[in-house]
């Protein structure tokens, strides 16, 4: 079933007018709480097994989606450029380059189905001295679950 952001985006291209309003409404973020996130990577159209883990996102976090979801630049064996990245509705799209000892690009997309639901790909390549250490394709999920209780957090 649709989320409401989903079905706002919907209702408002078939009628023509205010989609990009109805768009923005949900870039308005995620819900704050306890929310479970499930990833799998895969590497040389391998996938690998599924990793389960639990994050509570505090309201600034879960409002600014940008902030939360795009990485900070910096390493200490690279130069990282600012990621580059864009919002447009319900949709999160960014990309960092790295150069140096380690070359990295990485890039996601983020697509919030609901202020409880999102989904996400993340393609990361790096390259050591000329060799290929990494590329791969991170595949996400976040579902909501609850409210954060006290000592929650990341697992």
């Amino acid at each position: 079933m649709p989320g409401p952001c989903r079905l706002v985006f919907i209702a408002a291209a078939s009628a023509g007018v205010l989609a990009f309003a109805a768009a923005g409404a949900c870039a308005e973020g995620i819900a704050p709480g306890l929310w479970r996130i499930a990833s799998r990577t895969v590497t040389g159209g391998v996938m690998g097994p599924p990793h389960v883990s639990s994050r509570c996102f505090n309201p600034a976090q879960a409002k600014d989606v940008v902030a939360t979801f795009v990485p900070a630049a910096g390493t200490d064996s690279s130069s990282c450029l600012p990621a580059e990245h864009a919002l447009h509705g319900s949709k999160l799209r960014w990309r960092l380059v790295c150069r140096g000892e380690t070359a990295m690009e990485q890039s996601g997309e983020f697509i919030f189905e609901s202020a409880h639901h999102y989904r996400a790909k993340i393609w990361t390549r790096a390259v050591v001295s000329g060799a290929t250490m990494v590329d791969s394709q991170d595949l996400i999920e976040g579902q909501w679950l609850s409210e954060c209780h006290q000592g929650l957090g990341r697992r």
